[in-house]
């Protein structure tokens, strides 16, 4: 089966040729201008360029730590929910400018959103979970229960 689209390393689409049967020039020149990588139109935001931040997840014997790097916003920003196991980080910006001058207003505004949810597991104390935001990196620490904490090794005497 021959593909039509292909998805390339920056997620934009391409187009290949399944048709192409033979080495001539002309084939070459219209794979050459199908094959490039465009950019996806599917992974832009158009209002403000914001996408969809990336997130850092670490486990200790302890705790759980959450980091994404949402540089630019205030905390008052972000709105975090814990809702039957399922911890959701979201935030809504606008932003609005007038500029007026002598012979022309200018008026610029954008919006930019993004929301990430994540199932916690059984163990996290969910009444210990704590969130922070300092340049740019919101963290939040998400403390195990006792019983789920991971216990040193200790050594067994045979009797």
């Amino acid at each position: 089966m021959s593909t039509l689209a292909k998805v390339s390393n920056n997620g934009g689409l391409t187009k290949t040729n399944p048709y192409r049967k033979s080495n001539l020039p002309m084939w070459s020149l219209f794979d050459d201008f199908f094959d490039r990588e465009w950019p996806s139109v599917f992974s832009q935001n158009f209002n403000t360029g914001m996408s969809l931040p990336m997130v850092n997840i670490k486990e200790t014997a302890e705790d759980y730590f959450v980091e994404m790097a949402v540089p630019g916003l205030k905390k008052s920003d972000f709105n975090i929910v814990l809702d039957n196991q399922v911890l959701s980080i979201s935030t809504e910006t606008e932003e609005q400018k007038d500029l007026k001058e002598e012979n022309y207003t200018r008026r610029e505004f954008g919006y930019a959103s993004f929301k990430r949810s994540f199932t916690l597991p059984e163990t996290v104390d969910e009444g210990k979970i704590k969130a922070k935001y300092d340049e740019g990196i919101l963290s939040i620490n998400l403390p195990k229960k006792e019983e789920a904490k991971q216990k040193p090794a200790r050594s067994i005497q045979i009797s």
